[in-house]
C-alpha cells in the first residue's frame, strides 16, 4: 500500500480508541492495547495483502510489546487475574492456529500461528468469550474478503502455488481490534471478570 493509506487507518483507528476513552467506555490503563492493536494490524494486514506473509519481524516482538501493555493494564487496576487469562489465552487461541495448521497447511500460515498467540493474550484479557467472539469474526471477514476480493486478485502475483487464496490475518486482526476496542460490546452480557 503506498502512503498515505496506512497512516489514515492508523490515524482513524487511534481516534476510535481516543473517543471511546475520553468517554469513558475505556479505561486509561486500557486504552493503550488497541492503540498498538491497531498500528500492528495495518502493518501486518497490508503486507499479508500485498505478500501474503505475516513477518517474524512484526509479529514475535509483538509479545513483549503486548505483555507490557497488559502488565500495565493489570497493574493499573485490572489486578493480576488479567495476566493469567492473557497467558492461558495466548496457549489456547495459538494452540488452536497451531492445530488447524498442522491439519491443513494450507488453510492458515505459520505466521498466523505466530501472530494467534499474542492475539489471544489480548482477547482472554478482555473476557473468556471473546476468544471464540473473535474466532467466529475473524472466519466471517476473511469469507467476506474472498467475497469482495476479485479473482485476479486472489490468484495475482503476491500468491504462490499452493497458497491460500485469501489470508486469514486480515480477518484476525480486524476482529481482534474491535473486541479490543469495543470490549463490553464484543462479549456476552452477563458476569464478566474483566474490568472493562
Amino acid at each position: 500500500m503506498r502512503p498515505p493509506w496506512c497512516e489514515i487507518a492508523v490515524g482513524g483507528l487511534t481516534a476510535v480508541v481516543g473517543a471511546r476513552a475520553t468517554a469513558g467506555h475505556l479505561t486509561p490503563t486500557w486504552a493503550p492495547v488497541p492503540v498498538a492493536l491497531g498500528w500492528l494490524a495495518v502493518l501486518l494486514t497490508a503486507t499479508d495483502l500485498a505478500r501474503r506473509r505475516l513477518p517474524d519481524a512484526l509479529t514475535l516482538p509483538a509479545y513483549p510489546g503486548v505483555a507490557a501493555l497488559l502488565g500495565v493494564a493489570a497493574w493499573g487496576g485490572a489486578g493480576p487475574g488479567l495476566v493469567g487469562r492473557a497467558l492461558a489465552g495466548a496457549a489456547v487461541f495459538g494452540c488452536a492456529h497451531a492445530l488447524v495448521h498442522l491439519a491443513a497447511p494450507s488453510a492458515m500460515g505459520a505466521g498466523d500461528v505466530k501472530l494467534a498467540g499474542v492475539l489471544g493474550a489480548v482477547l482472554a484479557a478482555v473476557d473468556w468469550a471473546a476468544l471464540l467472539v473473535a474466532a467466529f469474526g475473524a472466519n466471517l471477514l476473511t469469507a467476506l474478503l474472498g467475497l469482495l476480493t476479485p479473482a485476479r486478485c486472489r490468484d495475482g502475483p503476491a500468491s504462490s502455488p499452493g497458497a491460500r487464496a485469501v489470508p486469514h490475518g486480515p480477518g484476525l486482526l480486524a476482529a481482534t481490534w474491535l473486541v479490543a476496542a469495543f470490549p463490553g460490546e464484543a462479549v456476552f452480557a452477563g458476569d464478566r471478570t474483566s474490568p472493562w
